[in-house]
């Protein structure tokens, strides 16, 4: 069942997230959910994210993943942290011309401060098209929050 993760950095100064800032004029204005143990989201692509002609720019496809990895350590971990290693298989291309894409995200191991985080991308058909394994550092809950994480909920 999704839930809608409501977002702690809206209306804090300097906000800006390419990727979720709902306010970021050239940004990707990402909604995110939680689903039992994944964050989702599901985005419409368009041609300006495109390399070669209707296909997903890769490195649109490692945002995407690497955005989803940080809302796991936001929602699940309830700290924060940064990506330390990202290993991306292109599977099938990704059209832009999808009329959404669904990009999902989960916590694999934790080993003290060191979150592994699955992530891949579906195509409009539910097919897999790209995976990723990521690998974040994070924070204690004492340290993000002295850096202003107010901590991750959803809406009930």
């Amino acid at each position: 069942m999704y839930k809608k993760i409501i977002n702690p950095w809206l209306g804090v100064e300097g906000y800006n997230c390419f990727a979720c800032c709902p306010t970021n004029s050239i940004g990707l204005h990402l909604d995110l959910y939680e689903d039992g143990e994944d964050i989702v989201t599901r985005w419409q692509p368009n041609d300006n994210f495109q390399s070669y002609v209707n296909t997903l720019h890769g490195g649109i496809q490692s945002l995407l993943m690497d955005e989803l990895a940080g809302w796991v350590i936001s929602r699940k971990l309830q700290t924060i942290g940064v990506t330390s290693k990202m290993e991306v298989k292109y599977i099938k291309p990704v059209s832009t011309k999808n009329k959404v894409i669904t990009v999902k995200a989960r916590l694999n191991k934790m080993m003290r401060h060191v979150a592994f985080i699955d992530a891949e991308i579906y195509d409009e058909t539910d097919t897999l098209c790209t995976q990723g394994q990521l690998v974040y550092f994070c924070k204690t809950k004492e340290q993000a929050a002295t850096e202003g994480f107010p901590g991750c909920e959803v809406e009930e």
